[in-house]
């Protein structure tokens, strides 16, 4: 006799609160962080606390962003009976919206209040940084004309969550640009915009119904598959061009480990089911993680 299926978890509030935070994306802002770190490492200029402060604003960023797009997606009718991915708070029914937008607000005002601090310690000129960061991160699915339902949503994934985030990292390590850390930071930040493709090609019927014109959207799905292929194949040449430029040493070139785990990731997005597609985008936020894990073992061995 087969044993009996597993019951799924009953939602609380609590269980609620972490799913809508999207703990599977948070490795979209751990990787450059670490990677930012790595570069500062193999300078012999790491500074701990720095590192620290700078994570603690990756990781309140990522999770103001996401509950900002909980909220706003509820409240513009983008999040319907239909969509199917991880649970949403304001559409769960067990979280009022009103404290989904106050925990947005939150987690902004923590990654605000981290960074002035942080700004005010290594250079003032980053307060400037940190407040485009955080309107861009408010702006992306709220305010009067939202720029995520404009298919802009990956310019903003790339700056922030990639080549801002990692050369900051190493900016308030070291206090000076350094060209290894552009050039991962744009790897990383190809690797965050294909979470993002991965996310709107699985929510690409409902967006389209509710007027949320993403970049999925516009492309439709094979047009989004070679955006993803191509996103791809833009994050595994920066070590290279890392490496070839004598910005970083050949070990640096490490993370290419990863290629046939990214092929596998392509051919997984032909699929229109969407558990598939959140499986996808899972694989992706793991690999990104990886790449940068790879990356630092190469600049520190």
């Amino acid at each position: 006799m087969g044993g009996a299926l597993p019951l799924p978890r009953p939602l609380t509030p609590a269980r609620v609160w972490w799913l809508a935070a999207r703990p599977a994306t948070l490795a979209a802002s751990v990787a450059p962080v670490l990677a930012g770190t790595a570069v500062a490492a193999h300078d012999q200029s790491t500074r701990l606390l720095p590192a620290l402060a700078a994570l603690l604003v990756a990781i309140a960023m990522q999770v103001g962003v996401n509950y900002a797009n909980d909220y706003s997606d509820f409240i513009r009718g983008a999040d319907t009976p239909r969509r199917v991915g991880p649970v949403r708070a304001a559409a769960s029914g067990l979280v009022p919206p009103a404290q989904v937008r106050l925990a947005a607000l939150a987690a902004f005002a923590v990654a605000a209040v981290v960074g002035l601090g942080l700004s005010l310690l290594i250079d003032w000129r980053l307060i400037a940084v940190g407040a485009l960061a955080v309107a861009a991160g408010w702006l992306y699915t709220g305010g009067p004309r939202p720029y995520g339902y404009l298919g802009l949503g990956e310019v903003f994934v790339f700056l922030f969550f990639g080549l801002v985030a990692t050369v900051g990292t190493t900016y308030v390590q070291e206090q000076r640009l350094v060209p290894a850390s552009a050039l991962v930071g744009c790897s990383l930040g190809f690797l965050a915009c294909a979470i993002l493709v991965l996310n709107n090609l699985r929510d690409i019927e409902t967006d389209a119904a509710a007027g949320k014109r993403t970049l999925a959207v516009k492309l439709g799905r094979a047009g989004s598959r070679r955006l993803l292929l191509l996103l791809f194949g833009a994050g595994l040449v920066m070590p290279i061009v890392a490496v070839q430029a004598h910005a970083a040493p050949r070990l640096a070139a490490l993370p290419l480990i990863v290629v046939p785990q990214l092929l596998g990731i392509h051919r997984l997005s032909a699929s229109t089911a969407p558990g598939e597609l959140v499986r996808a985008l899972k694989r992706t936020a793991e690999i990104e993680l990886w790449f940068a894990l790879l990356f630092t073992a190469g600049m520190v061995l």
